[in-house]
Order: structure tokens, then sequence, then C-alpha cells
């Protein structure tokens, strides 16, 4: 855990959150959602080549939400959602905030409805 400011966050939360910012790279770890799969695999359905994927593969792996082995000629690659918990753990200090401002909202929506009557 590095210290930022006043709170600690884990090192490699700046990288899972670079990682995940590009959709690319979100649809790659949705399909490995299904299980492991070849860099051609994973290319198939976008329109860019095969080192452009790789390049992906690279960031999502530096992050430690992938990790790739080797079976004979291929390099599959596999999902390791448990690096998302710093994130998700993160994310979640915010959810109060979140609930209190849509009850929030809600109140004001119901009264400006009762207004209108």
């Amino acid at each position: 855990m590095e210290e930022i400011g006043y709170i600690k966050t884990p090192s490699n939360l700046d990288a899972i959150f670079a990682a995940l910012a590009d959709p690319t790279r979100r649809a790659i770890l949705t399909r490995l959602v299904g299980g492991q799969a070849s860099v051609n695999e994973i290319a198939a359905p976008f329109e860019m080549s095969q080192p452009a994927v790789s390049r992906h593969l690279k960031v999502l792996e530096r992050a430690g939400l992938i990790e790739r082995g080797v079976d004979e000629q291929r390099r599959p690659a596999r999902l390791k959602a448990e690096t998302m918990a710093p994130a998700v753990s993160w994310l979640e200090e915010f959810k109060a905030f979140w609930g209190t401002s849509f009850d929030q909202l809600d109140d004001l929506l119901f009264d400006m409805k009762q207004n209108d009557k």
C-alpha cells in the first residue's frame, strides 16, 4: 500500500484503473470470464491486428488482471479477477455516498410531484 494524501491505496490501483479505462481491454476481460483463450481467439471479434491485441494483453498482464501461460505453441491468457479486488474495495467506499445522493434525489422528486398536484 502506498499513502497518497491522507488515504492508503494499493500500489497497483492506478495500473488497474488505467487498464480498465480502455473499452477493448474491458471487452477482452469479459471474453476471458468464459475461460482462457489464445491471442487469435481474443483478436477474432476485433477489427485490429494481432500485435495490437497483444499490446492490450500486455497492459492487462502488467496490471495483474490476466496471466499468460504456455501451452505448446500458444500462450493462452487467463483472467485473474481477484486482482480487481482493490479497485472494487476503493469504489465501495463511495457506495454510501451514492445511496445517500440517490435517496435525496428521490425525496426531491417526490416533493416536486406533490407540489405539482
